[in-house]
Order: C-alpha cells, then structure tokens, then sequence
C-alpha cells in the first residue's frame, strides 16, 4: 500500500515529467536505425520512471550471470556516447528534480529517487528493472 501510494504521490508530483522525457529521449533514437539500442533503454527506464518505488534497475549481466551485447564492450561505448548525446541532459533534470525535491521534508525520498535515476543516467544500456523483492543473481 505504501509503495501504492508513494508511486501515485511521484507521478503526479513530478514522475510523469521526467518519464516522458525519457520517452522523449527514446523517440529521438528511434528516428535513426543505428539509435534503436539507446531507444529501447530510455522506454524500459522512461517507463522505470513513471512508477519507480518497488522496483530497481540493475545490470542484465547481474541477473543472467553472463555478459551480452549491452553490458560487454559494446554496451560501454554505447553508454558513452549516449551520456555525451542525451544522457548530461537527463542528469540534470533529474539533480534539479531532486533539489526542488530535497527543499521540502516530505520530498526527500522522491529527491532520493531522482539521484539514483540520475545515476542510471549515466549508463542505461545493459539495465534492466526487476522488482526489488526479486533476487539479483543467477544460481
């Protein structure tokens, strides 16, 4: 109830915002074939960011137990240049997000949320949302 509650509070005071940026973000990538990697992170953490509380973003590799084109080599260059591109600008609207978050005593665990989705920022390839209550690792 009180993950219910807190995603409703986020969306409307601000989630939605920034999810659509995301979603915005994933748009401009898909207009070119060679963006189609970086559209599908922003519309899996752009979705991620609609309703964040009772789930997390982690690396595939650490739920598959093996690495793949996105968390290889591959996936570091792609988290590069998509940082450089896009992903400066994301951060920034998420550390703005969460100082106006933070001015208030009842937004600081939405001005938390938005460090840590500013943090995905920086690298959303080879990221995958799971449900905080699912394990992380691969037996």
């Amino acid at each position: 109830m009180l993950r219910l509650l807190g995603n409703i509070i986020w969306f409307l005071l601000g989630g939605v915002v920034m999810g659509l940026a995301w979603y915005l973000a994933g748009l401009l990538a898909m207009i070119t074939i060679i963006g189609l990697p970086w559209a599908r992170a922003c519309f899996v953490i752009g979705t991620f960011c609609f309703f964040p509380f009772g789930k997390e973003a982690v690396s595939r590799k650490a739920i598959s137990g093996h690495d793949d084109i996105g968390t290889g080599a591959l996936g570091l260059i792609g988290n590069i240049i998509w940082f450089v591109l896009v992903g400066i600008w994301l951060a920034v609207g998420h550390l703005m997000s969460a100082v106006a978050c933070f001015i208030t005593i009842i937004g600081i665990p939405f001005g938390i949320q938005h460090l840590k989705l500013a943090l995905i920022t920086l690298s959303p390839i080879g990221q995958t949302v799971i449900d905080s209550d699912r394990p992380r690792w691969v037996e």
